[in-house]
């Protein structure tokens, strides 16, 4: 038995799932795409009203919203561990089409283009990341991977490792990158030492290190740009 406050009681007008059909999507709110998520109701609350409050925990804002957790998600009474799993879900599908579009741009020419590709690979992590884009002659993209990970504040590479699948894929230059979750761009003294020690290292093998992006939210910063290489 449905909830009094499910999707199928309301008014025909106000159900997002036939606006979806007759209007389109991009017509609905961001709490109605999430409320066809959810699909019902509690008893006291529609599936939209559950939306909203779970837009809150997010103040509002998707990219935000993006970055929460399963647990996170269950702070809302009516959002159990299956429907926090299904948005989390939804939410990963959408970071891996801005990927995929994100990708499609092959040609990197400057720290822009090198920020482009990475923001949607890094900034919704809430621990650091370390990032390698491995790049031909004409700075076209080879292939992307992810080398090491780290805890809230840090994380080590393996400058070893990164020049080994450099030479294995024939890379003529690189673009490392890594996120800091505090939302902080300003490149550490570690920051600046590892940049060094790897263009270094790297041009030892004829390999050149083009940029180190710290991606921090919304906002990077190029080491390249700051004259740090």
């Amino acid at each position: 038995m449905e909830a009094k406050n499910g999707i199928k009681s309301w008014a025909e007008d106000d159900r997002p799932r036939e606006k979806l059909i007759t209007k389109g999507a991009a017509t609905l709110s961001d709490a109605e795409l999430l409320g066809i998520l959810i699909a019902s109701g509690t008893r006291e609350k529609s599936a939209v009203d559950l939306a909203r409050e779970l837009m809150a925990l997010a103040n509002h804002n998707l990219n935000q919203f993006g970055k929460l957790s399963i647990k996170e998600l269950q702070q809302i009474k009516g959002i159990g561990e299956a429907r926090a799993i299904t948005i989390t879900a939804a939410m990963e599908l959408g970071r891996r089409r801005q990927i995929g579009a994100a990708l499609d741009k092959q040609f990197v020419q400057c720290a822009e283009d090198a920020a482009a590709l990475l923001f949607p690979l890094l900034q919704d992590l809430q621990h650091e990341m370390f990032c390698v884009l491995y790049l031909n002659n004409a700075q076209i993209l080879i292939k992307h991977e992810f080398v090491s990970s780290g805890g809230l504040t840090a994380t080590v590479a393996d400058i070893r490792m990164i020049l080994k699948n450099a030479l294995l894929c024939n890379a003529a230059k690189l673009i490392v990158a890594h996120n800091h979750p505090s939302g902080n761009k300003t490149p550490s003294d570690a920051d600046k030492k590892l940049t060094k020690k790897l263009q270094e290292a790297a041009a030892q093998m004829d390999i050149q290190l083009v940029d180190h992006i710290i991606v921090a939210g919304k906002e990077f910063t190029s080491l390249a740009n700051e004259g740090y290489i």
